[in-house]
């Protein structure tokens, strides 16, 4: 998976980056198919942002979440992916597969 980082009034340190490297392997944990997430971190006065975008196979997913402190801001916004991910997987997936008919066809 490539993850893009890029803040807005914010510098990137490796930590950061790390950090976020660090927890998009969660995401990876429930879906493979996880092509590429851009986040963006962004503060605005007090309030620390982090928004992401992740394209999946079949769907893009975007989440943002708000706090006073970006990692905070950081885990919370896995969390909301981590949701989207399992749901989208959930829908992809065919839950009536080994399911035919039972009972007689109309030909015979």
């Amino acid at each position: 998976m490539k993850i893009d980082v890029t803040g807005h009034h914010v510098e990137i340190t490796d930590s950061l980056r790390d950090y976020v490297n660090e927890k998009f392997q969660r995401l990876e944990r429930h879906f493979d198919n996880v092509v590429d997430a851009h986040v963006i971190l962004t503060v605005e006065k007090n309030r620390q942002c982090a928004e992401a975008t992740l394209a999946v196979s079949g769907a893009r997913l975007f989440a943002e979440a708000d706090h006073e402190e970006m990692y905070a801001a950081i885990d919370l916004l896995i969390d909301k992916l981590d949701r989207q991910v399992v749901k989208h997987k959930e829908k992809r997936s065919d839950h009536h597969r080994g399911e035919g008919r039972v009972g007689p066809t109309l030909d015979s």
